[in-house]
């Protein structure tokens, strides 16, 4: 029974380790005092992952490594399974990021739009998640 489990969570795109009930590591880089950059890492956390917080008095330096395209920048750059995740991304749109596994070098939702995760108010429009593979970058979800 546990092969075939281990078999469908692959053909799924689960880890084995997740579906074991081991929470998903996320690394988040971000302004020394960027309070929604804390309440999205308390969001990730409600939905179960682990998350490491680094302040910095830099990140655009991290942003910069990892190849987030100007204009695409979000408040913090978060590390996941390999994946760049700029900005405020939202949990279903991480999930399929993290369930699909593309092979792109990650995802980004510019800016700090009000009503994403950590951001106070009512979602006023959709949120655009861009793929961060392609030049110029395309969208990979809308939320």
């Amino acid at each position: 029974m546990k092969i075939l489990t281990a078999a469908l969570a692959i053909a799924l795109g689960w880890s084995v380790a997740a579906h074991a009930g081991e929470a998903k590591k996320a690394t988040i880089y971000k302004p020394m005092q960027c309070g929604c950059c804390d309440e999205y890492a308390d969001y990730l956390k409600k939905h179960g992952f682990t998350v490491d917080v680094i302040s910095m008095p830099n990140p655009d330096l991290v942003k910069k490594m990892k190849g987030v395209p100007q204009g695409f920048e979000g408040c913090h750059t978060m590390m996941i399974d390999d994946y760049v995740v700029e900005g405020l991304v939202p949990i279903k749109t991480l999930n399929k990021l993290l369930t699909e596994k593309p092979k792109i070098k990650g995802i980004s939702l510019p800016g700090m739009p009000v009503g994403s995760p950590g951001m106070p108010g009512p979602k006023r429009a959709p949120l655009i998640i861009y793929e961060l593979s392609g030049n110029p970058p395309k969208e990979f979800a809308r939320e």
